[in-house]
């Protein structure tokens, strides 16, 4: 038996990005699919570390990041839970001078963009933040940041969209999508035919052969991020903590549980999977127990990974193709997209209603890999390289 569904927006992939994106396009009145080979949130969105950040992104991102920060607050009314959302604010340490030089250059540079990021020197953070140990030289806090829970959030927004009456396929892995018409053909698992006026590329780690179906190659490699949580503690930190120059991460939610990163894990022999790392588990804890002296004696219960799609250059692929009309992008977060993702989603549907958007959106174009895909190729590039210079790769 064969099935067949016509709707105005079939999207590839059921993470964050393509949720909110289904989400919002209901709420303009189209038709959507949304397809995941697994189950939706299950793959980088739902196992990332969950901070919530602005932060040291890359200044090109921060209109998408404010735009997203906005979706926050909102989560309750927009998807019925509030996915444990806490504004806790995002402390970035310094380890030594130059690490702080980097975070004044920083602040600075973004000084227009709305973060209100507040240096904190040596004293003024042990006076704010005792909890911290020693070797640290001061910080930049950013206090309209925060944290939560990804499991909560990435399944949540699959659920409102489905709510909402988006044909929600999970399990239904797409196996080709032609362009046909005024439109597209896509063919997917369980005999599924499938019509769509446009289609979103937001298959994460996946996206690649997607985009190059269509001649547009990318160098999108996979990361295994890896996270360690503790046991349920008293108070122990107040703040969702991150490293200037990567390192560890750390934020504590409201049961006690302290959630901990920093380390990679290593990718099993089918690429889609990988597993914790005994010894970077052993790092992470032994990292963390020196920077807060309070996790000294915690018990960690439970370790996790997921696979992530990265750029080179750190930014996603977010925007129209350049080679197929109705054709639209949106991957390559790079460990770093869940805080944007429900900002990306609305993008996207404004770009399926009108065509465009006002928050800019040049510098993720797929065109700006145009001749560096074309030279990986040639030279066989591996997908499982770790993108160069690719900083703090953390959500």
């Amino acid at each position: 038996m064969s099935a067949r569904l016509s709707v105005d927006v079939a999207i590839i992939g059921g993470g964050l990005v393509g949720s909110s994106a289904a989400l919002a396009l209901r709420g303009m009145g189209f038709s959507v699919a949304l397809l995941d080979k697994g189950f939706c949130g299950a793959q980088a969105s739902g196992v990332n570390y969950g901070g919530v950040r602005r932060q040291g992104r890359p200044v090109e991102q921060l209109p998408l990041s404010q735009r997203a920060h906005a979706v926050w607050p909102r989560l309750k009314a927009l998807i019925g839970i509030d996915g444990e959302f806490l504004r806790s604010g995002h402390l970035k340490l310094a380890r030594n001078e130059a690490d702080m030089a980097s975070l004044e250059a920083y602040a600075e540079t973004v000084a227009e963009q709305g973060l209100d990021l507040e240096l904190i020197g040596h004293n003024g953070l042990r006076e704010r933040f005792g909890w911290i140990g020693d070797g640290v030289v001061g910080a930049s806090f950013c206090a309209g940041d925060g944290h939560a829970n990804p499991r909560l959030v990435s399944t949540g927004f699959a659920a409102a969209a489905r709510r909402a009456g988006v044909e929600v396929l999970e399990n239904t892995a797409v196996a080709g999508v032609t362009r046909n018409g005024e439109g597209f053909a896509l063919e997917a698992a369980g005999n599924l035919a499938l019509r769509a006026r446009f289609v979103i590329n937001s298959a994460g780690a996946w996206a690649g052969p997607f985009a190059a179906g269509f001649g547009e190659p990318v160098p999108l490699s996979r990361i295994y991020p890896s996270m360690v949580v503790t046991e349920p503690m008293e108070p122990v930190m107040t703040v969702n903590i991150g490293m200037e120059g990567g390192g560890i991460y750390a934020r504590q939610v409201e049961r006690g549980n302290v959630v901990v990163g920093g380390e990679r894990a290593l990718p099993l022999a089918d690429a889609d999977f990988s597993r914790p790392r005994g010894d970077g588990a052993i790092a992470i804890m032994n990292n963390a127990a020196a920077l807060f002296p309070g996790l000294r004696h915690a018990q960690a219960i439970r370790f996790w990974s997921g696979t992530e799609g990265a750029m080179p250059d750190r930014n996603p692929v977010i925007g129209p193709s350049g080679t197929t009309p109705g054709l639209i992008h949106a991957f390559g977060f790079t460990g770093a997209g869940f805080q944007i993702a429900p900002g990306v989603g609305e993008v996207l549907a404004e770009l399926v209603r009108d065509g465009e958007t006002q928050t800019p959106i040049a510098a993720f174009s797929i065109d700006r890999f145009r001749d560096v895909a074309r030279t990986d190729a040639g030279s066989g590039a591996g997908q499982n390289q770790e993108p160069q210079n690719a900083g703090e790769l953390r959500p």
